[in-house]
C-alpha cells in the first residue's frame, strides 16, 4: 500500500504514535579516503519516537537520537579511533540528534523530513527524502522507512583528515515501525 492510500484510512486520520523496532532497524554510513577502500559503518544504539498524521503530513514528527559510542565499522582500533575526539569525540557528545520541524508529503510513496542535526554539539538543518510503506500483514500495523542522506562533516566541525578524508558523509536508515 502506498503512502497515498494511507490516508484514505480513517482509523488513522488523527496523528498516531509509532514504536521504532530495533530488531528491525539499521543505521548505516560510508565514507571515502584517499588511498583507502570506502569505510562502511553502522550504529547500534538509537531511540526514537515517530507520530504520524496521513491525512495532514505537517503534523507528523520524529526525533531520533543514535548513541555515538555504538560506532561500529569492524575493526575495535578504528571504532576507539571513531569515538576519539578526533572524529566523533563520544566522551563528550554521547548522542547525534535529529528532531524534526516539518513534515510534507512528496509523493504517494514518499515524505521529506525537515528538521535540525545536532552532531558534535553543532545543530544544522537537514532534510531527508524518506520512503514509507505500511504494512498490515501479521496482526499489526508496521510502516516501514527507508531514507538516504549525505551530511557535510565539516559543517560540524569534525575536520580531522581532511582533504584526505572525504567532507560527503552518506547515511542510510532503514526502519520499521510499530503501532502502539
Amino acid at each position: 500500500m502506498t503512502l497515498g492510500l494511507l490516508a484514505q484510512v480513517p482509523a488513522l486520520a488523527a496523528a498516531a504514535n509509532w514504536r521504532i523496532n530495533p530488531a528491525r532497524t539499521h543505521i548505516a554510513f560510508a565514507i571515502d579516503a584517499v588511498g583507502y577502500p570506502r569505510t562502511h559503518g553502522q550504529f547500534h544504539q538509537f531511540s526514537g519516537r515517530i507520530s504520524v498524521d496521513f491525512d495532514h503530513p505537517d503534523r507528523s514528527s520524529v526525533t531520533f537520537h543514535v548513541q555515538s559510542q555504538s560506532v561500529d565499522v569492524g575493526s575495535q582500533p578504528f571504532d576507539d579511533y571513531l569515538r576519539s575526539a578526533a572524529f566523533l569525540d563520544a566522551a563528550q557528545f554521547p548522542s547525534i540528534d535529529f528532531v524534526s520541524k516539518s513534515v510534507e508529503r512528496v509523493d504517494d510513496r514518499t515524505v521529506r523530513v525537515t528538521g535540525d542535526l545536532t552532531l558534535l554539539g553543532v545543530t544544522r538543518p537537514l532534510s531527508v527524502d524518506v520512503a514509507v510503506q505500511r504494512e498490515t500483514a501479521g496482526g499489526g500495523d508496521r510502516l516501514a522507512f527507508v531514507a538516504k542522506t549525505s551530511i557535510d562533516r565539516l559543517a560540524f566541525g569534525m575536520n580531522s583528515g581532511f582533504p584526505l578524508v572525504s567532507r560527503e558523509v552518506e547515511l542510510a536508515i532503514s526502519s520499521e515501525a510499530l503501532a502502539l
